[in-house]
C-alpha cells in the first residue's frame, strides 16, 4: 500500500474527502491518504494545493510525483526543493468551464449586449452588430485551456487568431507564434482573450506598446493571470477611449483590493477569481489516472516543463 499525502487547506479537503480515494480504489490501487505525516520518506505522491502552507519537500525523499490541483504551477514551479516531477490540473471541468466563460463575455462584447441591459433611458436605438463571421478574435495561449476556448469561438464562425510560444496548428484557427506573430494577432483583435500562463517571458506582457497595438475600441478579457497586464497601462488605455472595455477575472493581488480603481471604472467589469475552477470529481480522477501511470512506469500527464515554467 502507498502512502499520498493531500496538502492542501481543510476546506479542499472537504470537497476530496469521498471522491479522491474512490478514484484511486477505482484506478486499481491500494493507497492511504493522509492529511499530515511526520514520516515525509513514508510519502510516495503529493497531492498539492499552492494555497497549502507546505513549501519544503526535500525531507520527501521517495516521493515521486507532486500532483498539482490548480491548471497554474507559477507558485511552486520555482521552488528549488521541489526536485521530483511536478504535474498540472488539466480536466475537463475545468476546460469546458473556462470555454463558457469565456464565449459567453466574447459574445456579450460582440454583441454589445451591455447597451440594452444596462440602459438608462426610453430611446428606441436599434442597433445591429456584425455577424461573427466578420469579427476578429485573438487568443493569447493556446495550451489545453486556450486551445479549447479558440475551437469554441471558431466553431461559431468568429474569425479567430491565436498566439502561443511554439508553433501549434488548430482547425479554423490562423495560429502565430513569435514576436511578429505576437504583433500580428494583436493588431487584428478586435476581442483579445488572456489565457497565457504566468512566466518571467509573460509577466508585463499587454503594457502600454502592446495596447496600443489593439485595434481602436477593442476589447480585452483576462481570465488567465492578472500580472500578463500592466494595470495602470490599462486604465490609460481605457480613458483615452483606446479600448473600449476590459473584462478581467484575475488580478495581481487577490481579492482585488476594494479601493483599487478596477472596482470603480465605468469600462471595466470584475468577475472574483471565477472563469473556471477544479471540480473535485473530475479531477480526483485525473490525479488517480497520474498514480496509476507513475506505478506502472508509464508516463504522466500534463507533466510541466520546469524551464518554460509551465
Amino acid at each position: 500500500m502507498i502512502r499520498v499525502l493531500f496538502a492542501a487547506p481543510a476546506k479542499d479537503w472537504e470537497e476530496y474527502r469521498d471522491v479522491l480515494p474512490k478514484a484511486i480504489t477505482d484506478a486499481g490501487i491500494e493507497a492511504e491518504i493522509v492529511l499530515e505525516t511526520r514520516e515525509p520518506e513514508t510519502i510516495a505522491y503529493i497531492v498539492y494545493a499552492p494555497s497549502s502552507r507546505l513549501r519544503d519537500f526535500a525531507p520527501f525523499i521517495n516521493c515521486k510525483a507532486v500532483l498539482n490541483l490548480w491548471a497554474g504551477v507559477e507558485k511552486i514551479v520555482g521552488n528549488e526543493t521541489l526536485t521530483m516531477p511536478l504535474t498540472r490540473m488539466v480536466d475537463f471541468g475545468l476546460t469546458e468551464g473556462m470555454v463558457e466563460w469565456c464565449v459567453g463575455h466574447v459574445l456579450r462584447h460582440h454583441l454589445d449586449i451591455d447597451r440594452d441591459i444596462c440602459r438608462t433611458d426610453s430611446e428606441w436605438a436599434p442597433h445591429v452588430p456584425p455577424l461573427a463571421r466578420n469579427r476578429s478574435v485573438g487568443v493569447l495561449g493556446l495550451g489545453a485551456l486556450g486551445s479549447a476556448v479558440a475551437e469554441a469561438l471558431a466553431a461559431l464562425r468568429f474569425r479567430v487568431s491565436g498566439w502561443s510560444r511554439s508553433p501549434k496548428a488548430l482547425p479554423n484557427v490562423d495560429c502565430f507564434d513569435g514576436d511578429a506573430g505576437l504583433n500580428a494577432v494583436l493588431s487584428r483583435s478586435e476581442i483579445l482573450v488572456l489565457l497565457l500562463p504566468q512566466t518571467p517571458g509573460t509577466r508585463d506582457l499587454m503594457n502600454a506598446e502592446r495596447l496600443a497595438a489593439m485595434p481602436q475600441g477593442s476589447v480585452i478579457i483576462n481570465p488567465g493571470r492578472g500580472p500578463l497586464i500592466v494595470d495602470g497601462d490599462l486604465l490609460s488605455a481605457l480613458d483615452s477611449g483606446h479600448l473600449r472595455h476590459a473584462t478581467l477575472d484575475v488580478f495581481r493581488t487577490e481579492p482585488l483590493p476594494s479601493d483599487h480603481a478596477f472596482w470603480s471604472h465605468p469600462k471595466v467589469t470584475v468577475t472574483p477569481h471565477v472563469a473556471s475552477d477544479t471540480r473535485a470529481g473530475s479531477a480526483a480522477e485525473q490525479v488517480a489516472e497520474n498514480i496509476r501511470r507513475s506505478e506502472a512506469g508509464e508516463p504522466l500527464l500534463h507533466l510541466v516543463d520546469r524551464g518554460l515554467g509551465y
